[in-house]
C-alpha cells in the first residue's frame, strides 16, 4: 500500500477524491497494526464531517437479480443528480475466494458513472471483521459526500443481522415465487425488513411476481407492529430491475418512510444505538485481541477448552474459571 498520513488523505476525501476515498478504504480493510492505527486517525479526523447519506441494506438469495436491480437503481439515482455508494458484505469469499461484487462488469454501466461509487467485499473469514470494514466504509462514503449508500449483503444469514445494524432502511428482494417458497423466508428476516421488493415483474413472470406481491403484503400485516414504523409499511411491492419499472416507487416509499422517522425521533434513535452497539462492539474485539496476545493467558484458555473438550469440565464452568483469573 501507497503509504499516505490521515492528514493527506482527510482533506482530499471531504473534496470527494475518488482515488482518496478508494485509498482510505484500502486503509481500513488492512489488518496490519500500524494500518489500523492510522485508520483509528483517519476515521476520528472525519468523524461528523461531510453529509449523513441514506444507508439502505439490500438482501436477497442468489438468483433474485441484485446486481441488475442495484445497477438499474443506483442509475436511476444518479440521473437525479444523486451520487451513490454501493458496498458489500460477504463473509462468503473466504471460500469462494470474492465478493458477488468482485466482477464489476455486473454492473458495468453504473461502475462507469462519475456519480457512483461502487466497492466489492474483500476476502475475510471472520464476519465482524467485515462488518467493521463495511461500517468504516460507510463512514468514509459519508465523508466524501455521497447521499445514498447501498449495502448489499449475500445470501440470508447472519450478515443481514450485522448490516441491520448499520442502516437506515432494510430491503429485502424477492423473487417471483409460490406459497411454499413463502414459507421458507425465516421469519427474523421479515421482522427485519422495511420494504420487500420483489423482482422480476415483467414479461411472463408479471403475474407470478403480482400473486407474491400480494402474499408478502398478506404476510407482513401479520407480523407484530414495530413502533419506528407509520402505518402501512412494512410494505411489499413489484418491480421490474430489467425494464426498470417501480423503481421509482421503491425511491418514493424509502424517502417517504425515512423522512417519517426522522420527523417522529425514531431516525436519530436509531442512528445513537448503532453508534452505541458498534463502540460497544470494537471494545469487545479489542479486548479479545489482548488476551489473545498474551502468552500465559493463551496457555490457560488451552487447558481449559480442552478439560471441556475432554468432558473433564463443563464449558460454563471453565469459563467462570479463566474469567476469575483474569479478574484476579
Amino acid at each position: 500500500m501507497t503509504k499516505q498520513s490521515p492528514a493527506d488523505l482527510a482533506p482530499r476525501i471531504l473534496a470527494s477524491d475518488r482515488r482518496a476515498l478508494a485509498r482510505a478504504i484500502t486503509l481500513v480493510e488492512s489488518g496490519r497494526a500500524e494500518h489500523r492505527a492510522q485508520a483509528v486517525e483517519l476515521l476520528d479526523t472525519l468523524a461528523g464531517e461531510g453529509r449523513q447519506a441514506l444507508r439502505i441494506g439490500l438482501s436477497g438469495t442468489p438468483g433474485v437479480g441484485k446486481s441488475t436491480f442495484i445497477e438499474a437503481f443506483g442509475m436511476m439515482l444518479t440521473a437525479k443528480g444523486l451520487k451513490v455508494a454501493v458496498l458489500a458484505v460477504d463473509p462468503s469469499s473466504a471460500r469462494s475466494g470474492g465478493s458477488i461484487l468482485g466482477d464489476k462488469t455486473r454492473m458495468e454501466r453504473l461502475s462507469r458513472d462519475p456519480n457512483a461509487f461502487i466497492r466489492p467485499s474483500p476476502s475475510q473469514a471472520h464476519l465482524g471483521g467485515v462488518a467493521r470494514r463495511t461500517r468504516e466504509a460507510v463512514s468514509l462514503c459519508e465523508a466524501a459526500g455521497f447521499d445514498v449508500v447501498l449495502i448489499e449483503t449475500v445470501g440470508v444469514g447472519q450478515s443481514e443481522t450485522l448490516v441491520a445494524e448499520m442502516v437506515d432502511l432494510f430491503v429485502l428482494l424477492m423473487a417471483p415465487a409460490g406459497g411454499d417458497e413463502l414459507q421458507g423466508v425465516k421469519r427474523g428476516i421479515m421482522e427485519m425488513a422495511d420494504l420487500i421488493l420483489v423482482n422480476k415483474a415483467d414479461g411472463d413472470l408479471k403475474p407470478a411476481a403480482m400473486r407474491t406481491v400480494s402474499d408478502y403484503a398478506g404476510a407482513l400485516r401479520l407480523l407484530r407492529k414495530r413502533p419506528q414504523d407509520p402505518e402501512g409499511f412494512p410494505k411489499a411491492l413489484p418491480v421490474s430491475a430489467m425494464e426498470a419499472n417501480g423503481l421509482e416507487k421503491a425511491w418514493d416509499e424509502m424517502t417517504a418512510l425515512a423522512e417519517w422517522r426522522r420527523a417522529n425521533g425514531h431516525f436519530d434513535q436509531r442512528r445513537a444505538e448503532q453508534a452505541r452497539h458498534w463502540f460497544e462492539a470494537e471494545v469487545r474485539e479489542g479486548l479479545l485481541a489482548r488476551l489473545r496476545q498474551d502468552p500465559e493467558i493463551r496457555a490457560k484458555m488451552r487447558e481449559l477448552g480442552d478439560a471441556v473438550a475432554s468432558g473433564e469440565s463443563a464449558a460454563s464452568a471453565a469459563a467462570a474459571e479463566m474469567l476469575e483469573q483474569l479478574g484476579g
